[in-house]
């Protein structure tokens, strides 16, 4: 196996999120990409993740191959990558994976490969009757206000406006997002739909907004929120988060 990517960076800044939510994850490497498909420890996010092939200069695999990785470990090693150097992935043997970094100088890592069991993490199968793309950085920015006085959001979508809100102890916030050419609101009911979020698990996921200019919401009542960051024909970040239902 061996892996050449030109853009370290969507590795780099792909790692550093995911290793913000899962400590180990298995790299599953096909001919079609890499691919992530992890749980957080407890159980409340998942991430996926898929940089494809075509981004890679060169992209040379004999099987499908999978990776356990320290994500911690593999985010430290690549945040030595400057952003014009060359990244190489290459199997130094079957226990470790060599990291290579090449630019003024050639710098080489490498990585130990874990046993991670043969339970493989399947993507639930959920239906949304909501589903809303903006700009990443309109998400972030929200996300970032309501973290300035509560734990958790809200998020409330009507036909013509998102509204992303926070409650605390003393204040409150509110972010109001309307519908407009950078704003799509798409809904199979005209009635507000409301389900609240973890934010200090939104806040991680948010950083999607440094792979992605856009980023599609999708949710419903008490269910789990989905966010898709994609890079047309380079990756596709994606997280699931269970809602916090709170009972009368």
């Amino acid at each position: 196996m061996k892996l050449t990517l030109a853009e370290p960076s969507l590795l780099k800044d792909s790692v550093s999120l995911i290793s913000e939510l899962v400590n180990e994850a298995s790299i599953k490497v096909t001919k079609e990409g890499l691919e992530v498909i992890a749980m957080d420890p407890a159980n409340v996010a998942m991430v996926v993740f898929k940089l494809l092939s075509p981004t890679f200069s060169e992209y040379n695999i004999k099987s499908d191959t999978t990776l356990g990785v320290n994500m911690a470990n593999f985010k430290q090693i690549l945040r030595r990558a400057r952003p014009s150097d060359v990244l190489t992935l290459e199997m130094a043997d079957k226990a470790r994976l060599q990291i290579k970094l090449k630019g003024a100088s050639t710098r080489t890592f490498s990585l130990p490969i874990l046993e991670m069991g043969d339970a493989e993490q399947k993507v639930p199968d959920l239906k949304f009757p909501v589903v809303i793309k903006t700009m990443a950085s309109v998400l972030s920015d929200a996300i970032d206000d309501a973290d300035v006085v509560a734990e958790a959001v809200s998020f409330i979508a009507q036909e013509k406006k998102f509204t992303i809100s926070a409650e605390g102890d003393l204040s409150d916030a509110t972010v109001e997002i309307p519908a407009s050419e950078q704003t799509k609101i798409t809904m199979e009911s005209d009635k507000p739909l409301k389900s609240k979020y973890s934010l200090e698990y939104l806040k991680k996921m948010a950083g999607g907004s440094k792979l992605a200019d856009e980023v599609t919401i999708s949710f419903n009542k008490d269910y789990p929120l989905r966010l898709d960051y994609l890079s047309l024909n380079k990756l596709q970040l994606s997280f699931i988060l269970a809602p916090r239902v709170e009972h009368d």
